[in-house]
């Protein structure tokens, strides 16, 4: 009869050879995704920043908090705008390198910079070692392009950085809203970026919409870990109003006392020297919002969290357009 002794060891070898896969996989593991958890910030190029200024604060009631100087000079060449503590909007001073496109780029927030570097490189994306030092503004940060060329940022928040010093300064009752609510930019292949941002990043699909019921118009992509999303715009041929379709969008509570807010104000007289009244439509998710277009056409939009009636709008079952031709 066998002993304790015995019977111990002939396990030890059953129990290596169930450990030792774990072990392997373990060692090979792909590195995890870590959390995405909101839209940082959008960057828009501007050809007159006192104007642009003016928009921002005297019209939508923010503040200015920081600028950077272009190095070597004492010419800003960006300068920030405050959402909340957490959000805020970059204007650049350079030239658009694709006018009319004024989109800079646009960020999201991770909860570390770096372990997001080495995911997206597992995923075979191009991610230059080093591209994910400190910034001039003190976070971590790195870029790459999504499939249509738009420039996705990540950024892992430091306590140091200069958003984290600011916060809890330069948010005056003025402001017309609290919270970026999402970004829409232009894609005109809806399989690739899916790929990319549900695939990769892990973005997860919340709606879509139809302008005319015949052909998809809009994806909604919420990011993993929070709940600001981005809005895919799809088009089959790239139009010239990129303005219209790259924009940012503000939550506000009630769009109709926001417009009346906004036409109270004295800055309201010189937006309609080159902007369009305030109209508060319905949009086809039925939610009630509002479009501003700030000194270069590019387009703000103030839009209700919630339904006209608080029920969900069904989505749209449209085909998406054929990949795009320029």
């Amino acid at each position: 009869m066998p002993t304790k002794r015995t019977l111990c060891l002939a396990v030890l070898p059953i129990a290596a050879l169930l450990l030792a896969p774990a072990l392997l996989s373990a060692q090979g593991a792909a590195p995890e995704r870590p959390q995405i958890t909101g839209i940082s910030h959008v960057g828009y190029f501007v050809s007159n920043l006192p104007r642009t200024l003016s928009f921002w604060h005297g019209l939508l009631g923010f503040d200015e908090y920081a600028t950077l100087d272009r190095p070597g000079t004492n010419q800003v060449r960006i300068a920030f705008i405050k959402i909340n503590n957490h959000q805020h909007i970059e204007l650049f001073t350079d030239p658009p390198p694709v006018p009319p496109n004024m989109m800079s780029h646009y960020c999201v927030s991770v909860s570390n910079a770096e372990q997001m570097r080495a995911y997206l490189r597992s995923k075979g994306l191009d991610i230059k070692p080093g591209n994910g030092s400190k910034t001039r503004t003190g976070d971590y940060a790195f870029e790459v392009r999504d499939p249509d060329g738009t420039l996705l940022e990540f950024t892992q928040r430091l306590p140091t950085g200069m958003e984290a010093a600011n916060a809890g300064k330069f948010m005056p009752p003025t402001r017309i809203s609290h919270a970026i609510y999402h970004v829409g930019f232009l894609v005109g292949n809806l399989d690739k970026s899916l790929n990319f941002y549900e695939g990769v990043l892990g973005f997860k699909e919340t709606w879509r919409g139809s302008s005319d019921g015949r052909q998809l118009s809009w994806v909604n992509l919420r990011v993993p870990d929070g709940k600001d999303y981005i809005e895919l715009m799809l088009y089959d041929k790239k139009p010239s109003g990129f303005g219209t379709r790259n924009h940012v969008s503000l939550v506000v509570p009630d769009a109709q006392k926001a417009v009346a807010e906004i036409e109270s104000r004295p800055a309201y007289k010189d937006y309609l020297s080159y902007g369009k009244p305030l109209v508060v439509r319905v949009g086809k998710n039925r939610k009630r919002q509002v479009n501003l277009y700030d000194p270069d056409g590019t387009r703000v939009e103030l839009m209700e969290p919630e339904t006209i009636d608080g029920k969900p709008s069904p989505p749209s079952t449209a085909p998406p357009p054929p990949p795009a031709h320029e």
